[in-house]
């Protein structure tokens, strides 16, 4: 079993993210808090490296760490719509509850449809992160 692959099931963090390889992710808000087994699994798990924020590429996911302090959860939101395919993913990762900086589910179900997003699923994403998965409404799709 890899270092990446979780006991229950085998699947890698990356897999529990639907991440396929070849696909293009983009990662904004890290810092040292974030879950680096998670980051080496989608690395491996696309066979590339993980663009930046400053990249110019459409992606198909956007791993999007987020803190309580971080600011205007919508704002971030609306600005990761930009470079995302039209059927791209946004993993909204949190630190779970009773970690530094966790993000009430609350606030990401106000936060998501008004950026234009909704809420599909969460997963664990990581020892102390969480993940809500973001899409763009169907109805939505391909006006861009």
């Amino acid at each position: 079993m890899s270092s990446t692959a979780n006991g229950a099931g085998g699947r890698s963090a990356a897999e529990r993210l639907g991440i396929q390889p070849g696909q293009v992710v983009q990662e904004l808000g890290y810092d040292e808090d974030c879950d680096e087994e998670l980051r080496e699994s989608v690395i491996d798990r696309t066979g590339g490296d993980i663009v930046d924020e400053d990249s110019d590429e459409v992606v198909d996911v956007v791993l999007l760490w987020w803190r309580e302090d971080d600011g205007d959860m919508v704002d971030a939101l609306v600005d990761v719509i930009g470079p995302l395919a039209d059927n791209g993913v946004v993993w909204l990762l949190t630190p779970k509850a009773g970690r530094p900086g966790h993000v009430e589910a609350s606030d990401i179900s106000e936060a998501a449809p008004t950026s234009g997003l909704q809420q599909t699923s969460t997963v664990n994403a990581g020892k102390d992160w969480s993940g809500a998965r973001l899409t763009t409404p169907r109805g939505s799709r391909g006006r861009r």
